[in-house]
């Protein structure tokens, strides 16, 4: 009886001295912990030592160099009123466009355009002047959303399995997947939840929007910019290179693809085709991700601190996609709340300021960097 309790002692000392190396740790990729990553293109020898995520103490205590400004931006329902919570939408993306101006995808009226005439998608000047609306009618509930480099809006409809490009217009240029219809590439999608597009216009759709196998996919699928598809890669599971609600995308200036492995509480990094690179957990839970041209690497965090991913608090994190350093947090007006609170979209504008599209609280929150 004493050699087990001896044991059971010597096993939680163990579990706190990794917690406590792990915690200083600012990287926290697999180089950085020792990981002996060697997997295949076909991820059948994949990664065999990252450390459990649950052991990675939380990373809260960050300087936040940003001030909030709020309200900002003239919603589309017409202005900013507290009191207002069902007159408002709420927002799920953001981006600046090659024109200067800021465009963002909101869910129609409270949380869904399922029956409303509402236009989800909208663009304001940089002083938050709404500039023009569209969109009514094609979305049941907007997910994913990015602004491409040649400056062509894309934006997913989770629920109605399809993937839209529009021009900054509003132009419709191109639809992926049959309304209403759930199933595999090339014809249909399984609840598309990202869009991020290559420097070639390649096109990467996140799909899969459950926390457990119930999905039709977990995955990742690729399409030509014609449209025409490429491959698909990833499946429902916890090891390096499987997903559990791939949420977000983003890709680095070297033209690796980020993926927020939502339900995994991490972040996978792979190249362009598919072949498993990396993970971090140090950036949370990733509801959103972006990444500017110099590497800067923005997370969104609105799920964290409860069962989710105890003892992380909710809010963005800030950091480097170069060695996933983290460097500053923007803690949530609620980041110990139980329930989903905080920015789920990300976006970063050329001078540097952030802005949480929030769900929960229905509103786009600004950010201005006092560094």
């Amino acid at each position: 009886m004493m050699s087990d309790l001896l044991g059971v002692i010597l096993k939680s000392w163990a579990i706190v001295a990794i917690a406590a190396v792990l915690s200083g740790v600012s990287g926290c990729s697999g180089s950085d912990m020792g990981g002996n990553a060697t997997p295949g293109g076909d991820g059948t020898d994949r990664l065999m030592d990252y450390p459990d995520q649950r052991l990675v103490a939380p990373v809260n205590d960050l300087p936040n160099p940003y001030q909030r400004v709020h309200p900002w931006g003239e919603l589309p329902t017409g202005p900013y009123e507290p009191g207002d919570y069902d007159g408002r939408a709420s927002f799920i993306g953001f981006g600046e466009g090659p024109d200067g101006n800021y465009y963002a995808l909101t869910r129609c009226i409270r949380n869904s355009c399922t029956g409303s005439d509402n236009p989800p998608l909208v663009s304001f000047d940089r002083e938050g002047n709404l500039l023009k609306t569209w969109g009514s009618g094609l979305f049941d509930f907007p997910h994913g959303f990015s602004v491409d480099p040649e400056g062509y809006v894309w934006a997913t409809d989770q629920r109605n399995h399809q993937v839209f490009k529009f021009s900054l217009e509003g132009e419709l240029m191109l639809t992926l997947g049959e309304r209403d219809v759930q199933g595999d590439p090339p014809n249909n999608l399984s609840q598309p939840t990202a869009v991020a597009i290559a420097a070639n216009g390649d096109i990467f759709v996140a799909e899969g929007h459950s926390n457990d196998d119930s999905t039709v996919a977990h995955r990742v699928s690729k399409w030509a910019p014609d449209g025409t598809f490429i491959m698909s890669f990833g499946e429902f599971g916890t090891a390096p290179g499987d997903f559990r609600t791939p949420h977000a995308l983003a890709f680095d200036s070297q033209g690796r693809l980020f993926v927020g492995d939502r339900h995994n509480n991490r972040i996978q990094i792979f190249d362009q085709e598919g072949k498993f690179l990396d993970l971090w957990y140090q950036f949370g839970r990733p509801s959103g991700i972006a990444i500017t041209p110099d590497d800067r690497i923005y997370v969104a965090d609105s799920e964290s601190y409860d069962f989710h991913n105890p003892g992380w608090m909710k809010g963005i994190r800030i950091g480097s996609a170069r060695d996933g350093s983290v460097d500053y947090f923007i803690r949530d007006l609620e980041p110990t709340t139980i329930s989903h609170s905080g920015a789920e979209g990300v976006g970063v504008d050329s001078d540097g300021n952030v802005f949480g599209a929030t769900v929960r609280r229905r509103m786009l929150e600004k950010y201005v960097p006092e560094i």
